[in-house]
């Protein structure tokens, strides 16, 4: 069995984020340019959804609130949504989003399961960097492919990444 590469796990979460926004809220949403690297989080909600089985990783919905409110007043059809429907909305994105992943790579990849959405809200900050004289004692080296893929709709009222880390 060939094995699935990177770029088409990237390419799959491109094309599932747009076909969830056409699908779910009549939005059409343009990709911006691929960052090749993993990036901090540094939004107001991220939506995250490990992934498990012969590829292990996480899928994770990255907005700032005004998108998000956005996105729950279209997915939602709410006039105002509160912190409870944007949440619910960031996690059934995020959900729908690594469904199709798991979808269309079950057979390939054996066993893929999805853990449930966990919706962070609130400023998400990266840590600074620890003094040069503590990295060696207190970090490590992960070898982990990770991508961010900025998204926006035409007008740009909605604006969100969606990041896989595998």
């Amino acid at each position: 069995m060939a094995s699935i590469t990177f770029e088409e796990i990237m390419f799959t979460i491109m094309s599932a984020t747009q076909d969830t926004f056409k699908s779910y809220m009549d939005m059409d949403i343009f990709a911006g340019k691929v960052e090749k690297k993993i990036n901090p989080v540094a939004s107001d909600i991220v939506g995250i959804i490990g992934v498990a089985g012969d590829r292990v990783g996480y899928i994770l919905f990255s907005t700032e609130r005004k998108s998000a409110e956005e996105i729950a007043k279209s997915m939602l059809m709410l006039d105002e949504p509160d912190d409870e429907s944007i949440n619910d909305a960031m996690g059934e994105v995020t959900n729908n989003i690594a469904g199709v992943f798991k979808s269309k790579y079950h057979e390939q990849y054996g066993s893929v399961a999805l853990g449930l959405p966990l919706v962070v809200s609130g400023r998400i900050r990266p840590l600074p960097e620890p003094p040069e004289e503590k990295a060696e004692a207190s970090s490590m080296s992960v070898q982990c492919k990770g991508v961010t893929i900025p998204f926006t709709t035409m007008d740009g009222k909605v604006s969100f990444r969606v990041m896989v880390y595998m």
